[in-house]
């Protein structure tokens, strides 16, 4: 063993041994990115406004919420968003890794706490800014690393060299 390290950063080591990153997403990727943030912040806001418009519900009147919530204009433009945003996570999903996309787009997070901070009105604690404070600064951690890590078999496929 010797000199040499046990554990080898595979991400971003080259033949000399010296680190470099390896991280060059397209702009569309990167709109992907901000799509997904985005949609399903907003989607998740406005989804809440609608239905603390609708009040109350319990399970025993789950016929009013499916027949009647969707007719609310917050809850059908939250439901439009979050088509939206499934309709862009798996683009991501198609060339990244979930273990890339899903830490990247966590600075939904923040836009949430400040939609419902200044637009909802909810009160957010100081406990609350902490934790998303942690989230981001881990989420630059993740965002560092590459956008879709080694899989020999399926960069094969992606080539065009064929199946699995």
């Amino acid at each position: 063993m010797g000199a040499e390290p046990m554990l080898r950063l595979s991400f971003c080591c080259s033949r000399t041994g010296e680190a470099r990153m390896k991280h060059a997403l397209k702009p569309s990727q990167y709109a992907i990115l901000i799509a997904i943030m985005l949609t399903a912040s907003v989607g998740d806001s406005l989804l809440a406004r609608g239905m603390a418009q609708m009040g109350p519900m319990d399970i025993h009147h789950l016929g009013r919420l499916l027949l009647h919530a969707p007719f609310n204009p917050f809850v059908a433009a939250g439901i439009v968003l979050l088509i939206g945003f499934f309709a862009a996570y798996t683009t991501a999903l198609s060339w990244a890794d979930l273990t890339f996309v899903m830490p990247a787009t966590a600075f939904g997070y923040v836009v949430i706490a400040l939609l419902g901070r200044f637009w909802l009105h909810e009160h957010l604690s100081a406990t609350r800014c902490v934790g998303i404070a942690l989230i981001v600064c881990a989420v630059g951690f993740v965002a560092g690393g590459p956008s879709r890590t080694e899989h020999p078999k399926l960069d094969r496929m992606d080539a065009g060299l064929g199946p699995l």
